[in-house]
């Protein structure tokens, strides 16, 4: 068995991955990239128009950042899954926490395997998505 799987355990945390507070500027970026031009994320006057205080973040920027912390923690090419859950909408301003943790460790088709869980919230706390993920380890990595 490969010693960096022998040496996972359920329980294990993964790194934290904390990001500065959402912009409007950061929002028009990932529209760009993303082709997601939704009015909702880059018109204020839209968002109040369909009963929203200000613009919200694009859902899958949020992902991505949750996203980080699988791929600060292994390489992307040991992702065999990854799922999740919206929780609730991000808002300019909001600063994202992303922390994740072991709950199995496994072996499957010839591949060490681990499961964890992963959430995203704000500053205050509120959970903005959760999820889950499957990532192998050893030497095929």
């Amino acid at each position: 068995m490969d010693e960096h799987f022998a040496s996972l355990h359920i329980g294990k945390t993964l790194p934290v991955v904390s990001k500065q507070a959402i912009t409007r500027s950061t929002l028009a970026l990932f529209a760009g990239a993303s082709n997601d031009d939704n009015p909702l994320h880059i018109d204020i006057d839209f968002a109040r128009a369909a009963g929203l205080d200000d613009v919200i973040a694009h859902g899958m920027l949020i992902m991505a950042y949750l996203g980080q912390v699988l791929t600060v923690w292994v390489p992307q090419t040991a992702i065999r899954s990854y799922e999740v859950k919206f929780a609730a909408m991000t808002g300019v301003g909001d600063q994202i926490t992303c922390q994740g943790k072991v709950i199995d460790t496994y072996r499957l088709h010839g591949e060490n395997l681990a499961r964890v869980v992963m959430h995203a919230t704000d500053q205050h706390g509120e959970t903005k998505i959760s999820g889950q993920a499957v990532v192998a380890f050893g030497p095929e990595n």
